[in-house]
């Protein structure tokens, strides 16, 4: 009884590590990630693509009110998984974090700057005791001064550089489809049907179902329905 007693007292702590160095209030906040619509990034030679599953709970929903993707700038873009709430917090600090940028040095922030920038943020969250993490993970891609780049960030605060991942429900399976399947030397296009393909796993998917932005050397974008059903 006192055993549990104690995984209680760890398990209700958000900064406090348990006997065997787990914060299980991470944990959790990874455990949403997984439960939320999966996100996909493929990074080619010219630029970055990001889809998102949009779920669909009722006909009477407007498919573009769900948002997963977002323009931080002309030059960085997000996917995101989890609660869409905290998703959208994480997003707003990235915005302002590239407008920092912008400003004090009259260059676009790189990817690889804006997401240590917000996982710094995303950390503070997990050692203050009167917050909780946050229940989203976020894919970063970029183009900037030529070079494409794609980033991950977890409810932890840790950044990861990626040629081609997953975050949300069925990553793991997704990415093993994107191990098999990714070449290095794939154009923007290539990129673009293998980041859909692994998206939708159905015989005849919606293009309601799926979000697609693309960054390259003329900045973000995001598809239309019809580019986006001609790929399926």
């Amino acid at each position: 009884m006192r055993g549990q007693d104690d995984r209680q007292a760890y398990d209700r702590g958000t900064s406090l590590f348990s006997p065997d160095g787990r914060l299980y209030q991470v944990e959790y906040a990874r455990e949403a990630v997984k439960r939320g619509g999966a996100s996909v990034g493929v990074r080619a030679v010219d630029g970055v693509v990001l889809a998102a599953e949009r779920r669909i709970r009722s006909s009477l929903l407007e498919p573009r009110s769900i948002e997963k993707l977002h323009k931080i700038d002309d030059h960085n873009g997000v996917a995101s998984a989890g609660h869409v709430a905290d998703a959208r917090q994480l997003v707003e600090e990235a915005r302002q974090t590239a407008q920092v940028e912008q400003l004090r040095y009259e260059e676009p922030i790189t990817p690889e700057q804006l997401t240590v920038e917000v996982s710094e943020h995303i950390q503070e969250y997990t050692q203050a005791g009167h917050t909780r993490p946050f229940g989203a993970a976020l894919l970063v891609g970029g183009y900037v001064d030529g070079k494409p780049q794609l980033f991950e960030t977890d409810p932890s605060g840790t950044p990861y550089e990626w040629q081609a991942t997953a975050i949300g429900g069925s990553s793991d399976e997704m990415e093993t489809t994107l191990e098999a399947e990714y070449d290095p030397e794939m154009g923007i296009d290539a990129a673009y049907s293998l980041a859909v393909s692994v998206l939708t796993d159905e015989e005849d998917p919606d293009p309601e179902n799926v979000a697609v932005a693309i960054i390259d050397e003329d900045g973000y974008r995001t598809l239309e329905q019809d580019e986006i059903e001609s790929v399926l």
